[in-house]
């Protein structure tokens, strides 16, 4: 497996671990439809999460939420839409970004809630 692969994979568990600290119960992990993938699927209170993770060992010139740019955020739209339609759920959903930058061994998190919303 590759270095980046292998700093995602450990990215995202600092981010379900910070999510159960705070309280969100984690129903799925990388999970498919078609081409696209979500990182984390939670809930808390009656509010479907929908967590984009992205982690890098160094800080950019662009930031790491950058990267969900219009292309991502639509297919990750797509995609919660298809897994409430599978999972018969009429419920509330939230789109939240977690960044994790690595320096060393020391972890640097930023939590951005409601990072975007569908745009119909």
């Amino acid at each position: 497996m590759s270095e980046s692969y292998e700093l995602g994979v450990e990215g995202e568990y600092y981010a379900k671990r910070y999510l159960k600290e705070k309280g969100y119960t984690i129903l799925e992990e990388r999970w498919r439809f078609k081409k696209a993938e979500i990182d984390i699927i939670a809930k808390r209170k009656n509010i479907l999460y929908i967590v984009e993770v992205k982690t890098r060992s160094y800080d950019e010139v662009a930031k790491p939420e950058d990267a969900v740019n219009f292309k991502k955020r639509k297919l990750l739209i797509e995609t919660a839409h298809e897994y409430t339609i599978q999972h018969n759920l009429n419920i509330e959903v939230q789109f939240d970004i977690i960044t994790l930058i690595k320096k060393g061994t020391k972890w640097r998190m930023n939590h951005i809630p409601d990072a975007f919303r569908p745009h119909f």
